[in-house]
C-alpha cells in the first residue's frame, strides 16, 4: 500500500482579479505544485482482536509527528529543529491545488480571456494562492545515514492544514544477496524492527499488524509492514475532500443570468 497522493482547499474570498494575480511574483518555481488525486487508500472493515480494547491512535506519533498536527508545527520541527530527519534535498514541500477548485479557476481565468496555456496556468495557480487554495499537501523527510523516510500528508486550509497521514519506511525488507548470510541478515533486520515497533506501541489490537482506535476504518488506525508504518486518520481525509467539493459547487463563479 504505497500512496502519493494529494489534496487542497480554503474557503473562496472574493475580489481578486486576473490582473492582480497575473502581477503577482510568488515564485512558483520554488515548489512543486501538483493537482490533487485520488487517494488509493482502501477502508476495509477491520475489527478488534478477541479480547482487545481499542487503542487512542490519535496519541500515536512517527519520529514525532502525530495525527492532526500542524502544518507549521511540523515545518518548524524538521526545518528549524535538530532531530534526526531533515527535509529531503529537492521539493521537500509539495503544495496542491485540489481539482473541483482548479475547475473552478480555470473557468474564471478563462472568461477573462486567458486561454494561452503557461498563462492560464500561471492564472489559476496565483488565484489559488491569492485565496488560500493552494495548501502544503506533502513534506519529504530524510535520515540520510540509515536511508528511512518519512512522507507526511497534510488537509487542505479548509480543515486548517493538519496531518491526515504520515507514512514511514526504511530498508529492512530489501535483500542484499541470494545466499544464506544475507538471508540470515536480512531476517534479524526485520526482527529488530518489528521489536522496536512492538515495543514503542504495544501489540497489535487488529489482526497481526494493525492498531485500531474502533472497529470504523474512518477512525484513526497505524498498520505496519515489513519496513513500513502507516498511521492515517481515514475520517479526517474524507470530510475534507467533502469539503471541497461541496464548496467549490457553492462558489463557482457562472455568469450572472438573467431571465
Amino acid at each position: 500500500m504505497r500512496l502519493y497522493f494529494v489534496f487542497l482547499i480554503g474557503l473562496l474570498l472574493g475580489g481578486t482579479s486576473v490582473a492582480h494575480a497575473a502581477a503577482d511574483a510568488f515564485d512558483f518555481s520554488n515548489f512543486a505544485i501538483t493537482d490533487s488525486g485520488d487517494a488509493d487508500l482502501t477502508t476495509d472493515s477491520v475489527t478488534l482482536n478477541s479480547g482487545a480494547k481499542p487503542i487512542t491512535v490519535n496519541n500515536f506519533d512517527i519520529a514525532g509527528i502525530m495525527l492532526g498536527m500542524s502544518f507549521d508545527d511540523v515545518e518548524t520541527l524538521f526545518f528549524k529543529g535538530r532531530g534526526l530527519y531533515s527535509p529531503r534535498e529537492k521539493d521537500s514541500i509539495i503544495y496542491s491545488i485540489q481539482k473541483e477548485w482548479k475547475y473552478n479557476l480555470d473557468y474564471e481565468c478563462r472568461q477573462q480571456g486567458i486561454v494561452v496555456p503557461a498563462e492560464l496556468d500561471q492564472c489559476i495557480k496565483t488565484l489559488a494562492k491569492d485565496r488560500g487554495l493552494l495548501y502544503a499537501a506533502e513534506l519529504h523527510l530524510v535520515r540520510e545515514n540509515t536511508g528511512e523516510t518519512i512522507v507526511v500528508y497534510f488537509t487542505s486550509n479548509a480543515d486548517d492544514n493538519v496531518v491526515w497521514r504520515v507514512l514511514y519506511n526504511n530498508d529492512v525488507n530489501e535483500i542484499e544477496g541470494a545466499n544464506e548470510k544475507f538471508a540470515d541478515q536480512r531476517e534479524k533486520k526485520i526482527l529488530a524492527f518489528w521489536q522496536g515497533v512492538l515495543d514503542k506501541y504495544g501489540a497489535p489490537n487488529s489482526g497481526t499488524d494493525k492498531w485500531i482506535s474502533t472497529n470504523n476504518s474512518y477512525d484513526p488506525m497505524m498498520t505496519a509492514y515489513y519496513g513500513s508504518l502507516d498511521l492515517v486518520d481515514m475520517g479526517r481525509y474524507t470530510s475534507d475532500i467533502a469539503r471541497n467539493v461541496r464548496d467549490a459547487r457553492e462558489n463557482f463563479r457562472a455568469k450572472p443570468y438573467a431571465f
